[in-house]
């Protein structure tokens, strides 16, 4: 197989790709991040995601390139990554007690092929007193993460069920990321 590289800084991606037993290298790419005006989650996801992956392959023109960005969305507005602890209250507060969806935008590139996929997953959050918010932020957890939370840490103890990819939510969809390998022949 050739050079495999994962187009991220996320280490939540990186030991989620290391499930799947494949031999790769890491290089983040430094993209603009910006939504673009009436750009839809979904649209926006996967555009970064390619994008990353186009910016590696340029440096890295003979490898197979997997990158992917993930985002939440509540009332059809992108939740990123909180800027401040105020930042991660009022999105803690958008999606306390309701559901909201996660998408992530995979792209796996090579230099004569482009594939990649948009996984939404639904997560339902439980109410949360500002008290809850308060000891939620102390851990450092939120910071970094989309939606100000890490559902593979401390805030698995806020949501009560999921309907669909729990790794999408970690940041990489397992699956589809192995169907977009196959579709570029990077994996039998």
């Amino acid at each position: 197989m050739a050079r495999l590289i994962l187009a991220s800084s996320s280490p939540r991606r990186r030991e989620l790709l290391q499930q799947l037993g494949l031999e790769f290298e890491v290089f983040s790419p430094e993209i603009d991040e910006s939504v673009l005006t009436g750009e839809g989650i979904a649209a926006y996801v996967e555009r970064l995601a390619c994008a990353k992956a186009q910016a590696v392959l340029e440096q890295f023109p003979d490898a197979i390139v997997i990158a992917a960005d993930t985002s939440l969305g509540v009332d059809h507005q992108i939740l990123g990554k909180p800027q401040s602890k105020h930042h991660a209250f009022e999105m803690w507060q958008r999606i306390s007690g309701r559901k909201h969806d996660v998408f992530s935008g995979v792209c796996v590139r090579t230099r004569t092929e482009k594939s990649s996929i948009v996984v939404r997953t639904q997560v339902e959050f439980q109410q949360l007193s500002p008290d809850d918010m308060e000891s939620y932020w102390a851990t450092g957890e939120p910071a970094g993460k989309a939606g100000a939370y890490a559902i593979q840490g401390i805030a698995a103890r806020y949501i009560p069920r999921i309907e669909g990819s729990y790794s999408n939510v970690v940041g990489l969809p397992l699956y589809e990321t192995v169907q977009l390998l196959q579709s570029v022949k990077a994996l039998n």
